[in-house]
């Protein structure tokens, strides 16, 4: 069999989403912390934009491959690796699957503008662009517990590190993203019990990504602390 070793740093969601599906086709894997701020030589030299996750690919005549982007690790997973289907085998439906995976690249991406405000402007902007999306995801959920009801999938692979950041900012104060969205909150929880959503990061995460608000001087950090 490959050897598999999943090239990470400790916040990245987008790592999450690889270590996730990994954790959940029971595939054995190493995992190696980067600092980002201080990239190795080793890594800038097979990484093509210098980004997290890499899966380093061993196969056993010697040869290595390595694969870059969380989506693209996902899918070849899901293509080579025994354990549970974590795609939709009907065309369609997997096509649809891939589309709202895009939608949780578009949440992260307003999510760093909130983490990274640094007034109530910015802060307010991204919080009524996440409760948009929020709100958007309400209408299409069904019964849960997950997106596509009972079976576990890639778009919650994807959707799990997006709740998790929320899970210390509901420590600094309440934001209201959530208020009225009872198939979101519904989601949200189901995913934080998942075991590997759990074991996706170390027991370390909320200290980082709260060392992590510190660093960009997050208004979230100055707001009034929640109840």
């Amino acid at each position: 069999m490959s050897k598999l070793t999943l090239v990470s740093h400790h916040l990245c969601p987008y790592v999450q989403r690889a270590a996730i599906a990994l954790l959940e086709k029971g595939v054995p894997f190493e995992r190696i912390n980067i600092d980002l701020a201080d990239k190795p030589d080793w890594f800038l030299k097979i990484s093509p934009l210098g980004k997290v996750p890499l899966l380093r690919i061993e196969e056993e005549d010697g040869s290595e491959a390595v694969l870059f982007e969380s989506s693209v690790i996902c899918e070849y997973l899901e293509e080579t690796q025994p354990g549970v289907a974590l795609h939709p085998k009907d065309p369609l439906t997997r096509a649809r699957h891939r589309g709202w995976m895009e939608f949780g690249s578009s949440v992260l991406s307003d999510l760093w503008g909130y983490e990274t405000a640094q007034d109530t402007a910015q802060l307010e902007a991204k919080r009524t662009a996440l409760i948009a999306k929020f709100a958007t995801l309400e209408k299409v959920l069904t019964g849960g517990p997950y997106f596509a009801g009972n079976d576990f999938s890639l778009v919650d692979a994807v959707f799990a590190p997006v709740f998790r950041y929320f899970d210390v900012f509901d420590t600094l104060g309440a934001s209201g993203i959530f208020e009225g969205l009872e198939r979101v909150t519904r989601w949200r929880k189901a995913l934080s019990e998942r075991a590997s959503v759990q074991a996706a990061v170390g027991a370390d995460y909320s200290q980082r990504l709260t060392e992590f608000l510190e660093k960009h001087n997050s208004i979230l950090l100055k707001l009034p602390a929640a109840a």
